[in-house]
């Protein structure tokens, strides 16, 4: 979320964000239903184009910028969160979206958005997840699963795969949440809800990847799939699920379960109910750790916790303290008795 200006931003459409250079992905991408959804996102924000920043890092999804009219920086492997740091802390009234994949997020790069997530930049980071490297067609990567078959792992990978919303927790992101490129209505949802949190957003987006590991996602997300195996999460509700909204997710000790409303005495009562609010981690990872085949998966904000302060607000502050205590000495700071001649 970013403070608007005084004067009222003029009324945009999603044309406002639509560059006149041509998208080039591969026919049947999940990324082209993200950018739609985006691009339909920001003119209900409230914020003036030119307001809006977007990062990416190395990657397909990182081609991002170039095609949203905005301001935007394709930077280098791995290296996006330093660069969308230093945005939002030079200029903290822009809106800053970061576009990372599962390869340039969570490998060559996991150290960095490991830190930016828990120094908590009111930044909203977006990670195309399809389980592959598909830039440099078709290796495994660290949310491939088990076994896979890749030009790299020709045997099945024997890696066991990161958890991109459990590694967000475990850096104790303020808000994380899922999607899907199937589903327009709930991405724009998820998008808003990340852009009005004050600290940094994680959401994680299921996306196809029609070349090099088509429908990997079918068993959650496919249409004859999603309604018996996508719980989604809504807010002081109880988990229920199913075609029928006849099955719902109830604690059994400190494990969850899920149970058929109406077996066994079993009602809604039962079950636990959605509070993404919660200060304890362990409702959140909780729902994280639930994985297709033996829990449907979740969809939507797992955790938003407000008011925890932001990484700009906290040097901002520092920085106009020491302005408060009169101007420095750049050549003491540069000469004084912290340094040396070696001779």
């Amino acid at each position: 979320m970013s403070i608007a200006t005084e004067e009222e931003p003029e009324a945009l459409t999603k044309k406002d964000f639509t560059p006149s250079n041509e998208v080039k992905w591969c026919p049947g991408c999940g990324d082209y239903a993200i950018l739609n959804a985006i691009q339909r996102t920001f003119p209900d924000l409230g914020i003036a184009r030119e307001d809006f920043v977007v990062v990416s890092g190395i990657g397909c999804s990182s081609r991002f910028p170039y095609y949203m009219n905005t301001y935007g920086f394709h930077t280098i492997h791995g290296r996006a969160p330093s660069v969308a740091l230093g945005v939002k802390v030079a200029n903290p009234d822009l809106s800053v979206w970061m576009v990372t994949g599962d390869g340039d997020g969570l490998s060559i790069g996991g150290n960095h958005l490991l830190h930016l997530i828990r120094r908590n930049p009111d930044i909203n980071v977006l990670l195309f997840n399809n389980r592959v490297y598909g830039l440099t067609k078709g290796q495994y990567s660290p949310t491939s699963e088990i076994g896979m078959k890749t030009k790299s792992t020709p045997m099945g990978s024997v890696d066991h795969p990161v958890n991109p919303l459990h590694f967000a927790l475990g850096c104790e992101a303020t808000f994380a949440a899922r999607t899907s490129d199937t589903d327009q209505k709930h991405m724009l949802e998820v998008f808003k809800a990340g852009f009005a949190h004050k600290g940094t957003s994680f959401i994680e987006i299921f996306q196809n990847c029609v070349i090099f590991n088509n429908k990997t996602f079918d068993p959650v997300t496919g249409r004859d799939n999603r309604s018996d195996q996508v719980l989604f999460l809504e807010e002081g509700k109880p988990l229920v699920f199913g075609a029928e909204s006849d099955k719902g997710i109830r604690l059994n000790g400190l494990d969850p379960e899920v149970v058929t409303i109406g077996d066994d005495g079993v009602s809604e009562d039962d079950l636990l109910i959605h509070d993404s609010k919660r200060m304890n981690p362990a409702y959140s990872t909780l729902l994280a750790e639930m994985d297709h085949p033996d829990f449907p998966t979740p969809f939507g904000v797992l955790r938003q916790i407000v008011g925890k302060e932001t990484y700009e607000d906290s040097v901002t502050a520092q920085v106009d303290a020491a302005q408060s205590e009169g101007k420095g000495d750049l050549d003491e700071l540069l000469t004084g008795s912290a340094s040396w001649v070696v001779e």
